[in-house]
């Protein structure tokens, strides 16, 4: 999960996401992105996006989109949509 989250955390550096969402991959943890913010918590957040860590992976690294992912039930959104279909500019 640090691996995720440095990549996350490069990301996220340059770009104008301004929420919170929270990565929940069950048992292998939690991300939560906080603006320009990335931790290892299991913090609240304005939206939720729970998949396994390799889903996530797979994410980072651009061989999974997450509107393919979301239409083959990979990840569930709990919270604010908008604030998950902004993320699209983070992934």
């Amino acid at each position: 999960m640090d691996e995720i989250a440095a990549k996350m955390q490069e990301r996220v550096a340059g770009s104008d996401f301004a929420n919170s969402v929270k990565f929940d991959c069950g048992a292998d943890g939690a991300i939560v992105i906080d603006g320009k913010t990335v931790s290892l918590s299991d913090a609240g957040a304005d939206c939720i996006i729970t998949l396994t860590k390799d889903d996530l992976e797979a994410m980072i690294a651009g061989d999974l989109e997450p509107t393919a992912a979301f239409m083959q039930g990979k990840l569930r959104v709990d919270g604010n949509m908008s604030v998950a279909m902004q993320l699209s500019q983070v992934l």
